[in-house]
């Protein structure tokens, strides 16, 4: 029988050891974690338990957590404006020019050679008052010089010709216009000469006075349209005092008020929102939701417009902040 030698029996009981032992720590750390569970399960037991109150203290904010409840969504901010009874007017904006009220063409009464002039243009002259002379001498002739008499009290606003110019009577010698009255003279397009009228309001503003506005009204309309242009001259007259700094010549753009609606219902143009050739605006009622309409537009301004149907006076009009709502949504009313 062979031997076994001290060493190798040392060895294999070192071994069985290290497996009793790692057995021994397998053993132990299930049975701890065993536990653990077991006290989690007693725990959530007594936080359903009516009387566990504690455990249910802890164990709610994590319940609702658990449960993923959607936060409450942020309501749309938006600015609402009433619907209110008021005047629109319905305008189109068109160039003119300052000119004297009266304005003519002082002509010779007979052909000949300028032999004088005695004005200049700016100065001031009376009717009757000679301006110039015409010599009708031909050669071998010899005739007395003709007078060229204004015919109207005025300034000289023109003065074309000079002495030693040969005229005829259909030639402008002098243009002389009274400036203590002026008018705009403007050409209204053909789509809008149905309402142009005597006594129409407008506004006027004149390159020369930037950022002031002058009131003026139809004075005058012509009975025919230009054939060439297809426009309508008209002039207006300054209402009241014609302010001095006004000058004929002047540049200045008109704003002719063309028809005027009083006592309808209106909205801001910006509340409105164009749908498919629709025009929808939002209404909000009582309970703060946003209601969707739909409208119709009658006279409309720069900033208004008329509501022919779909609003009445006193509704809430979402002016700022519709353009993302939906119809139902609740919103927040901000001034």
């Amino acid at each position: 029988m062979k031997k076994i030698k001290p060493a190798k029996i040392a060895s294999a009981i070192i071994v069985v050891l290290i497996i009793i032992t790692a057995v021994f720590l397998f053993f132990e750390i299930r049975s701890r974690m065993s536990g653990t569970s077991v006290q989690n399960q007693t725990a959530a037991g007594q936080g359903n338990n009516p009387g566990g109150q504690g455990g249910q203290a802890q164990l709610n904010p994590q319940s609702s957590t658990a449960a993923g409840a959607a936060p409450a969504r942020t309501l749309q901010t938006v600015r609402v404006t009433p619907v209110v009874l008021g005047t629109i007017e319905n305008s189109v904006v068109i160039n003119g020019d300052v000119l004297a009220s009266t304005q003519v063409s002082i002509f010779p009464t007979v052909a000949g050679r300028i032999a004088q002039t005695r004005f200049q243009v700016g100065d001031s002259v009376s009717r009757g008052t000679v301006m110039a002379t015409v010599d009708p001498s031909r050669p071998g002739e010899i005739f007395s010089h003709s007078s060229v008499l204004s015919t109207i009290s005025g300034t000289v606003l023109q003065s074309p010709v000079s002495p030693g110019d040969t005229v005829s009577v259909n030639t402008t010698i002098y243009v002389v216009g009274d400036l203590s009255s002026l008018v705009i003279e403007t050409f209204v397009p053909e789509r809008f000469s149905n309402a142009a009228r005597r006594g129409l309001p407008a506004q006027v503003v004149l390159e020369a006075l930037h950022g002031e506005t002058f009131e003026a009204v139809v004075d005058e309309v012509s009975p025919v349209l230009d054939p060439s242009s297809r426009t309508l001259r008209i002039r207006l007259r300054f209402s009241g005092t014609t302010d001095s700094r006004i000058k004929a010549g002047m540049f200045a753009t008109i704003t002719l008020v063309t028809s005027t609606r009083q006592n309808v219902p209106v909205i801001p143009r910006a509340s409105m929102i164009n749908t498919y050739g629709s025009w929808i605006v939002f209404v909000v009622d009582e309970n703060n939701t946003a209601i969707r309409r739909e409208i119709t537009l009658g006279l409309e301004s720069e900033t208004l417009v008329e509501v022919l149907d779909g609003l009445v006076p006193g509704d809430l009009v979402v002016s700022a902040g519709q353009n993302f709502l939906s119809s139902g949504e609740q919103v927040r009313i901000v001034e």
